[in-house]
């Protein structure tokens, strides 16, 4: 794949590896902690769930009593209950579904989560390079270079005159802002090359047209276009894709109960896969 499109995969991927990486690490290291202090609670004894209050219930048993936390147990008091303590300081206890069993699965999700986002995001990469690199006999095509905004994403599409209509995404190029249009291209499968350039594959092909604002390259561009080409303007591009994070952030720390931490580990990985979303699909800094 060209040193550019590649670049900017490599690039994106990079980010979202970090931030898994970083996640993962800090949720280990609370799940280290928690499961220390649930290792010590070793003997078991059935409770009575005596009274609640301010996020806590008092449990009493034969050989010892404790106060738990434990969010909403208003609804245990009257009840039994198993409580798993410590033979050596009875006070260190806790009941089935009492708030540090709920943050030590909590944390352990924070280490495989992470890992896998950052196993699909590696395979998914993988495949699209393994898949860009396939080649077939070389044929000439006229095709024409347009843009198509959708959403959020503005993607470069080559559209192939013939009996057929056909579009296939493709990664950006600046070769393809100066593309004439129409133009014979040498196709390789389905890598296009233009003026010696491979351009790749961004998707599969298509034989509707792609839905969105649709924007053709001139007939003849000015060859002396500035065609963008570092990743400071593919960042700018990208960051559109940052929007959604904080209301990800929101629904996920909602549905979790995890709070101000949830929403902030979530909005961080969410913007990481919006960029890297953008250089998975190819989008278009032109």
């Amino acid at each position: 794949m060209r040193v550019r499109a590649l670049r900017h995969g490599l690039a994106a991927t990079g980010v979202v590896l970090f931030v898994c990486a970083v996640v993962a690490l800090f949720s280990w290291l609370s799940y280290s902690d928690k499961r220390d202090r649930l290792a010590a609670l070793t003997s078991r004894e059935i409770a009575d769930v005596v009274s609640y209050s301010d996020g806590y219930v008092d449990v009493r048993w034969p050989s010892g009593s404790a106060r738990v936390a434990y969010s909403g147990g208003d609804r245990l008091v009257g009840r039994k209950a198993q409580v798993a303590f410590d033979p050596a300081d009875p006070s260190r206890a806790v009941l089935p579904g009492s708030d540090l069993l709920v943050e030590t699965d909590r944390a352990l999700g924070g280490v495989t989560f992470p890992a896998a986002v950052a196993l699909l995001v590696v395979a998914a990469g993988a495949v699209r390079v393994l898949l860009a690199r396939r080649r077939g006999a070389p044929v000439t095509a006229s095709v024409r270079r347009i843009r198509v905004q959708s959403g959020l994403m503005v993607r470069s599409w080559l559209e192939f005159d013939g009996p057929v209509e056909r579009w296939v995404p493709v990664y950006y190029d600046p070769v393809l802002v100066t593309l004439p249009s129409p133009a014979p291209v040498e196709m390789r499968g389905r890598v296009a090359v233009v003026e010696g350039v491979p351009v790749y594959p961004s998707g599969r092909v298509v034989t509707r047209h792609p839905r969105g604002r649709r924007v053709d390259n001139p007939t003849r561009p000015d060859p002396e276009t500035v065609a963008p080409t570092g990743l400071p303007a593919q960042l700018r591009v990208d960051a559109v894709f940052l929007a959604p994070a904080p209301f990800v952030g929101v629904f996920w720390a909602y549905l979790d109960g995890s709070g101000f931490t949830g929403w902030v580990t979530a909005t961080v990985v969410a913007a990481a896969l919006g960029l890297w979303w953008g250089a998975f699909r190819g989008s278009d800094p032109s």
